[in-house]
């Protein structure tokens, strides 16, 4: 049996072809924490959890992955040198009690720190989402509040409609602009010492 999600909806798929859809809705507000780690389980679609509501992100265009190939290798380069470990979506963060996450990009820069479990991690370092275009304020407020709340000292936008990339670090319970980088600029990390990415190769990236 193999599992799809699609616009809020599970579709079940047996070998011999049939196949049966169920929907999301009805228990949306109802879903545990277990359930909802249970479903993801079993797909590699992108599904984030809040307070018993599901919420199926939607399929990753090309430019997309193809700025988060390069960022995602980029990071990797240098983060390995340090001994820490970079991963990319889908993967579940807890961003607190009854939530959690898929952040594009996620980093610890100690690959043995405990946060790091195999089924899902407990916080981040660094995060990185590219901005979809079907609902840019979910990257952009929504994530910004949600990371911020899960102590994760520096959180990267990327995005592709306004042409930058925005570094916030913590500052208390929020986050600070480090730095809104536009074309023809580097975008530097506050939290990784020396890290640093030409802002066009990321977007023009292919």
């Amino acid at each position: 049996m193999t599992l799809e999600t699609r616009q809020g909806r599970l579709r079940l798929m047996w070998e011999e072809g049939d196949e049966l859809v169920l929907s999301l809705d009805p228990l949306q507000g109802y879903w545990t924490e277990e359930q909802y780690l249970l479903l993801t389980d079993q797909t590699n679609r992108l599904l984030e959890y809040t307070d018993g509501y599901i919420e199926v992100l939607p399929m990753p265009s090309d430019h997309h992955q193809a700025m988060l190939e390069w960022l995602f290798l980029a990071l990797k380069a240098y983060i390995e040198q340090i001994g820490g470990k970079v991963r990319f979506a889908p993967l579940r963060v807890l961003v607190r009690a009854g939530a959690y996450r898929e952040p594009d990009i996620l980093l610890v820069r100690d690959a043995q720190d405990p946060r790091r479990q195999n089924r899902f991690w407990l916080g981040a370092d660094l995060v990185v989402e590219v901005v979809s275009e079907d609902d840019p304020e979910r990257d952009t407020r929504v994530k910004r509040a949600d990371y911020a709340y899960a102590g994760i000292p520096e959180y990267w936008i990327v995005n592709p409609f306004d042409q930058t990339i925005t570094v916030l670090v913590l500052d208390g319970e929020t986050y600070a602009e480090h730095g809104v980088f536009g074309r023809g600029v580097q975008a530097e990390s506050k939290l990784l010492a020396g890290f640093s990415v030409r802002v066009d190769a990321v977007l023009d990236a292919e």
